[in-house]
């Protein structure tokens, strides 16, 4: 039962209360729609829904559970055999409000209180992209651009060593071959004059 609300119950004590809207429920699930006042209605949304709850998890305990609020076994039977099957898909939302206007005699609002067993038609996700929190993110995005910086200024420190070490090894035979080419013409004008 929810908690209850402060100030006068809906028929005089608390006692009395849970009866009626027990009796209200045992009358919904009987009939799938009821008409009464609006006060009354929303007073009975909780308690009806948490009674479908318990007949979706259909185990004995929870049958014995609805037993207590619920005195008819015929419509506890229907509960747990017809209702709940048809709201298994359901995460919620059991029961809709439909506010009809005033009555004639007193002027109280009235509403239909009633059973949605329609099924259920889950919403197609959409690649809408989230919302977030700018502040939280520019703090990480920062920190993510400083991380793409390093990185390119590391890649290009790498590149430059690299052309670096590649100069070297082309500059390494060219002076081999200046090397190796005076002493050649050296050798060569050694033996010019032996001959």
């Amino acid at each position: 039962m929810p908690t209850p609300t402060k100030g006068p119950r809906l028929g005089g004590g608390p006692a009395h209360e849970r009866l009626m809207l027990n009796n209200m429920a045992t009358s919904l699930f009987k009939h799938k729609r009821i008409v009464t006042t609006e006060t009354k209605a929303k007073r009975l949304r909780p308690v009806a829904e948490r009674l479908v709850t318990f007949a979706k998890r259909g185990d004995l305990a929870a049958r014995r559970r609805v037993m207590t609020q619920i005195l008819d076994k015929g419509v506890v039977h229907e509960l747990f055999t017809e209702i709940a099957p048809l709201v298994a898909e359901r995460q919620g939302g059991y029961t809709r409000i439909t506010k009809l206007g005033y009555r004639k005699g007193d002027n109280a609002p009235m509403a239909v209180i009633e059973l949605v067993l329609e099924a259920v038609n889950p919403k197609p996700k959409t690649n809408k992209a989230k919302l977030v929190n700018n502040v939280a993110t520019a703090g990480a995005a920062a920190s993510a651009a400083a991380a793409e910086v390093e990185a390119v200024e590391e890649a290009a420190v790498e590149a430059e060593a690299t052309e670096a070490a590649s100069a070297e090894v082309v500059e390494t035979p060219a002076a081999e071959e200046v090397a190796e080419a005076p002493a050649a013409e050296e050798s060569a004008e050694a033996e010019e004059p032996k001959a």
